[in-house]
């Protein structure tokens, strides 16, 4: 077994840090659906303009979407569709041990 060096671990935890926020999950889910823009996402998600773009702001900071200008509008979608394995492991995660604990 090899050691794996601690700063992979801070990288990781890093990118774990930006998915911890249930309206940041929210974004990335409905963005790897379609590419939005902030003015849709803001009556998607039901926060202001300031709120969504802090939030596209941490998750674009640590890779996981990127964004593209169109115009007037910037148009955001996930970068690497592999970090959707997450949703797909938490939620079978949650069905196996019976939903969260409190």
């Amino acid at each position: 077994m090899s050691i794996v060096p601690a700063k992979d671990y801070e990288h990781i935890a890093w990118v774990a840090k930006a998915l911890a926020h249930p309206t940041r999950l929210l974004i990335l889910e409905v963005i790897s659906r379609e590419r939005l823009c902030v003015q849709e996402l803001v009556a998607l998600v039901g926060c202001d303009q300031s709120t969504v773009s802090k939030h596209l702001s941490v998750l674009s900071s640590v890779g996981v979407i990127e964004y593209e200008k169109e115009g007037q509008k910037i148009y955001y979608s996930v970068k690497n569709r592999c970090i959707l394995n997450f949703f797909t492991c938490a939620r079978v995660f949650l069905e196996e041990e019976g939903g969260p604990r409190r």
